[in-house]
């Protein structure tokens, strides 16, 4: 599978696009069918009792799933989500960083969807798991 968006061009991507959130975002590595991102958690992302709040575990997925389409797909800032669901399993160590593996289980014409694994920096086991779809702008499909 053809990868037309690496690391350094999702970066970009993300400044220009997202001008205020890409800073609370780090791609960590681009894969065929999978991407890892990582929160860079700040003060504003934590709810009361110093963890990351569900809010922000969201935005990650979901950003995460978006980079993996564009990845395969290039630039196209106007594939939205559609559908998310996610499971908040454990309690994410204190503010500490959160990592998402997001992979790609179906890129079609019009709907993807991904499934993404949260982890919490430092510990084994997910904090939340998301299955999420968008829908791809006419055009854009591989």
């Amino acid at each position: 599978m053809t990868i037309r968006m690496d690391k350094a061009a999702l970066t970009e991507f993300l400044k220009t696009a997202f001008p205020q959130v890409h800073g609370d975002f780090q791609i960590d590595a681009v894969r065929s069918n999978s991407v890892t991102v990582r929160l860079l958690t700040a003060e504003r992302h934590l709810r009361p009792g110093g963890t990351v709040s569900g809010p922000s575990m969201f935005a990650l997925a979901d950003v995460s799933i978006y980079l993996a389409i564009l990845s395969r797909i290039g630039p196209r800032a106007l594939a939205v989500t559609t559908n998310c669901t996610i499971d908040f399993m454990r309690k994410p160590a204190a503010a500490a960083e959160m990592i998402c593996e997001a992979r790609l289980l179906k890129l079609g014409r019009v709907l993807a969807v991904g499934d993404a694994m949260l982890f919490s920096d430092g510990m084994t086991e997910p904090v939340a798991r998301a299955g999420l779809t968008y829908s791809i702008p006419p055009g854009a499909a591989i």
